[in-house]
């Protein structure tokens, strides 16, 4: 039987090997801790600038008789809003529709422009609206034929742009976005509803008066063949007083 004195070599080799061993495991504890997380807002990713407020949103009223009939002023459901019509045929811009009907929602509708191109633009009475940075517009919208609708402005100056950004389905109503910095614009002569010149190198939107949509295209008539329907618009810029 071995015997272990205070003079044998074991007793010292035990102690070390213990110290040994808790050494390695406290090594390893700490290589494994994480490191304390960072505090949010302290790195680079802190975001973009804000996205500018809704500036207004029109739905359109119905008519009195609630048959379609020639847009007017009273055809604005929001009255801060002012209604402009545009081109020749701008007078025969329609307004039909069903409140709250998803397959025939009240909507502006280009069909009996039929001697010209023709726009709608509506204008806040107490702003103007800048447009630039994160400016976007959203609309509901349908089409017939090779129809679309494409941005229209009035800048403060009185001029009027028609953007290359063209939207619309014949298949179903859509509601589609855009960022405003992401169009090109071209001069509009609004009495004609023709386009001028060429595209403007970035035009100062900063000032707007106007904010609506431009279908460059005659209307057919009643029933299928080439027309633009329009319905909610809304359009999120920072307000600038007049």
């Amino acid at each position: 039987m071995l015997r272990i004195t205070r003079f044998s070599p074991l007793v010292w080799l035990i102690p070390l090997g213990v110290a040994g061993i808790s050494f390695f495991a406290g090594a390893q504890t700490a290589t494994e801790t994480p490191a304390p997380a960072a505090k949010e807002g302290k790195g680079k990713g802190k975001g973009g600038p804000p996205r500018p407020p809704l500036f207004f949103r029109e739905e359109w009223k119905p008519t009195p008789s609630g048959a379609e009939a020639a847009v007017t002023p009273a055809g604005v459901s929001n009255a801060n809003l002012e209604l402009k019509l545009y081109g020749p045929s701008g007078k025969d811009i329609q307004l039909t529709g069903n409140s709250g009907d998803e397959g025939n929602p009240l909507h502006l509708w280009t069909g009996l422009c039929e001697a010209s191109p023709c726009g709608a633009t509506l204008r806040d009475k107490n702003n103007f609206v800048d447009l630039t940075g994160l400016a976007r517009i959203k609309w509901v919208t349908k089409m017939s034929g090779l129809h679309t609708v494409r941005p229209m402005v009035k800048l403060a100056d009185g001029s009027f742009l028609v953007g290359d950004r063209a939207t619309g389905s014949v298949v179903d109503w859509h509601e589609d976005e855009f960022s405003l910095s992401d169009v090109r614009w071209i001069k509009l002569d609004a009495e004609k509803m023709v386009t001028k010149g060429n595209f403007i190198d970035k035009p100062d939107l900063s000032k707007v008066d106007e904010v609506g949509f431009a279908d460059l295209m005659p209307g057919s008539g009643h029933g299928p063949g080439g027309w633009a329907d329009v319905g909610r618009i809304e359009v999120y810029g920072k307000p600038v007083k007049r």
